[in-house]
């Protein structure tokens, strides 16, 4: 009896210290979060976000070893160039992605390109870990082909930790079930050994996207435009109505004429802006171009 008392003695002690390490997150370090949030990215956290907040964040304070709320706001708030903003930023961004997600878009897409003529460019603002820039690169390609001065494609995103991964351009073999068996042969190569199940991108796709750090808050954004086509897909679905409308105004001469904007299932932009109206499911064009 005494022994498996003593057994399970120190696993009540890990949970005990489990539970006392749950640090309070006070309603006012909450909405201070949610201020610094939206005014760094536009984000908008309702409050029941509250309990993803502190899942997210907690994980930077035991990183830094500080065992309080107020005290991480006090580190960010005392350097506003601080790294450290990035880090926080990186916490708060979700990111939910996949190859060919809607993937009504890519039909559409391609036969847009056909019609096109010379570089055909493409802007996707929301490239996460490479999964929708990629999946316009693979449609390109097989529509345009890969020699020079076909298309380009760029990709940003808030978020710099994704973009190491769209970087690297490794996944889960399970993640592009989406991708017919001519495009996993001639797109990614199959990892062996240690690394069976993951494949990696090949340089001949890779190569088609330039990978940048980007804000849509930001006052001013390093972009090779104008573009064909700017992908903004569920992205907005964050923002409040001031800065949807501020975004979208600023996407309008980012277009060339006749280009198109891509939003998510969830997103009307007509609705939003009166620059754009709705050419088909979620598709829009510039009305002042409206025939």
């Amino acid at each position: 009896m005494k022994k498996s008392t003593l057994q399970a003695a120190p696993e009540n002690a890990t949970l005990l210290s489990q539970m006392v390490q749950r640090l309070p997150l006070s309603d006012t370090h909450f909405r201070r979060i949610s201020q610094l949030i939206y005014q760094r990215a536009g984000i908008v956290l309702a409050d029941h976000k509250r309990e993803m907040v502190y899942n997210r964040l907690v994980r930077r304070l035991r990183t830094l070893d500080i065992d309080d709320f107020g005290a991480y706001l006090a580190l960010l708030e005392h350097d506003p160039n601080s790294a450290e903003w990035q880090a926080f930023v990186n916490a708060l961004t979700t990111n939910l992605t996949a190859f060919f997600r809607e993937a009504h878009h890519f039909p559409i897409l391609a036969e847009h390109a056909k019609q096109r003529t010379g570089n055909f460019s493409v802007w996707s603002t929301a490239a996460s870990t490479g999964e929708e820039p990629y999946s316009i690169a693979m449609t390109l390609a097989e529509t345009l082909g890969t020699g020079p001065g076909k298309f380009q494609i760029h990709a940003t995103d808030i978020d710099t930790q994704v973009l190491e991964k769209a970087l690297a351009g490794v996944y889960r073999q399970e993640e592009l079930r989406t991708l017919s068996p001519q495009q996993m042969q001639r797109f990614f190569l199959r990892g062996t050994g240690p690394h069976a199940g993951m494949v990696r991108a090949r340089p001949e796709l890779s190569n088609l996207v330039t990978f940048a750090q980007l804000n849509l808050l930001a006052p001013e954004w390093s972009l090779p435009g104008p573009f064909d086509v700017i992908f903004c897909r569920n992205v907005m679905i964050y923002f409040d109505k001031e800065t949807q409308e501020k975004i979208l105004r600023r996407f309008v001469p980012l277009l060339k004429p006749g280009g198109l904007l891509f939003a998510g299932h969830s997103e009307n932009f007509s609705q939003i802006s009166k620059e754009f109206y709705l050419r088909g499911q979620t598709v829009y064009g510039l009305t002042k171009e409206r025939k």
